[in-house]
């Protein structure tokens, strides 16, 4: 173990070796690295420990620098665990550069299937002994960490001693397309929203995809599509995404010796904001956490796109309407424009074809459940279904809500200690509301 100091904590590597197969305990193993955050006032106290699940799938645990964000208010009480979820971080890695050491597709596609919530949480309970002497921890989830909790309180609830989630509580039972079908109509209304905001980027965002419709820029490999154009809606579900967005816009055009052209201050702005190559997994698995019951994925995003065709871009040019941007969903076309997933393409069409998902959620259990659970639910998030979470919070036994429109899904970072603040009061009982 490494220990190093940040201003106020201490921070101390862990790395821990997981079976890959939890039901073949003796077969292959990866490793799963985590980091542990404590004050520096305290790190010598016996703390209880905290451990927080980042959203995705697909990301690493936040890299704070120092007690910013909610990690001040967590550290006047926990030990903190911020856990790389497997293939994420610092955790064995999966992606374009690793995954052909497993051969071909099918291989990698099988790889892949140990990379759901449901291995996470076996990674997180024979880790929890290790670190708290067989103590059960807090879990605080972040949106796709909370879909990791939920799966948590079915699967082991006996290592939990409360779980914290935000923006994260999912379908219990739902299709893919039932998550698409209500996230689509959710979509076109936060950039109803955004153009009334910025009422100037209709016409700009007309004028880029006129643009992309007749041409095919390339910024490092990187091919940028009307539809890749419009996937940068994703950054409309947070708290200050819509001031990004129209800032990247208005510097779209620069005039040069053959004319108008998209700036390369634009698509190089365009390329970070949408590409995969520092979470891969999220595009790979991203349709997968829905996966269970029997029924492939199959692309359910582009599939459930065609049936709002308001969404066309090209349509869109042809007649007066806006062009409308896209959020959370990932299709085909991205294993095609980007080269961090080019290579994936035949592994990610297997693992939409899959049917053999395991069941993820114990309702029954959920129902009985005994461990006091609090969640922060954002009002018309544009990642989580509203509808979909309070029909699971009201599942899932002593569960009590906040739910707000002061923050976006991005509420536990932007809000500060706030937010953390409001969900240890709910889940000690001590808030009324």
């Amino acid at each position: 173990m490494n220990s190093y100091r940040h201003p106020g904590l201490v921070l101390t590597d862990h790395r821990f070796t997981v079976p890959l197969d939890h039901d073949d305990p003796g077969g292959e193993t990866i490793e799963v690295f985590a980091r542990e955050a404590v004050a520096a006032s305290k790190a010598h106290e016996d703390l209880p420990w905290l451990v927080y699940l980042e959203g995705g799938p697909g990301f690493g645990a936040r890299r704070f620098v120092g007690t910013e964000a909610w990690l001040g208010r967590a550290v006047r009480e926990f030990r903190v665990l911020l856990l790389d979820q497997r293939g994420t971080g610092l955790s064995t890695p999966a992606n374009r550069q690793t995954l052909p050491l497993r051969g071909g597709a099918r291989e990698q596609a099988e790889y892949l299937a140990h990379f759901r919530s449901d291995n996470i949480v076996r990674d997180c309970e024979l880790i929890r002994p290790r670190l708290t002497g067989g103590a059960p921890w807090t879990v605080l989830g972040q949106s796709f960490g909370g879909f990791c909790a939920v799966r948590y309180l079915s699967a082991a609830p006996e290592g939990l001693e409360r779980v914290l989630i935000t923006g994260g509580l999912p379908s219990l039972d739902g299709h893919a397309d039932d998550v698409y079908r209500a996230a689509y109509p959710r979509i076109e209304r936060k950039v109803a929203a955004h153009y009334a905001r910025y009422p100037q980027d209709v016409e700009r965002a007309r004028a880029i995809t006129a643009y992309l419709a007749e041409h095919r820029p390339d910024s490092a490999g990187h091919r940028l599509t009307p539809e890749g154009f419009q996937s940068l809606g994703i950054l409309l579900g947070g708290g200050t995404g819509s001031h990004q967005l129209h800032h990247l816009l208005e510097n779209a055009f620069v005039t040069g010796p053959h004319g108008t052209e998209l700036s390369d201050t634009f698509q190089e702005a365009v390329r970070t904001a949408t590409s995969f190559a520092g979470h891969p997994l999220y595009a790979l698995m991203h349709e997968a956490i829905y996966g269970q019951g029997g029924r492939p994925t199959d692309w359910s995003a582009e599939r459930v796109r065609a049936e709002f065709p308001q969404f066309d871009a090209r349509t869109a040019l042809e007649g007066q309407g806006p062009v409308l941007f896209t959020g959370e969903s990932i299709h085909p076309w991205h294993f095609e424009t980007d080269p961090a997933l080019r290579p994936l393409r035949e592994t990610a069409e297997l693992l939409a074809a899959r049917t053999d998902w395991p069941v993820l959620y114990d309702t029954e259990r959920l129902a009985a459940n005994e461990v006091p659970v609090a969640a922060a639910v954002y009002h018309d998030d544009m990642y989580v279904d509203t509808g979909h979470a309070l029909r699971t919070a009201a599942s899932i036994r002593g569960l009590r809500t906040w739910v707000t429109s002061e923050f976006e899904h991005d509420g536990l970072r932007a809000g500060g200690p706030r937010v953390l603040d409001r969900l240890l009061a709910l889940v000690r009982g001590e808030s009324d509301r």
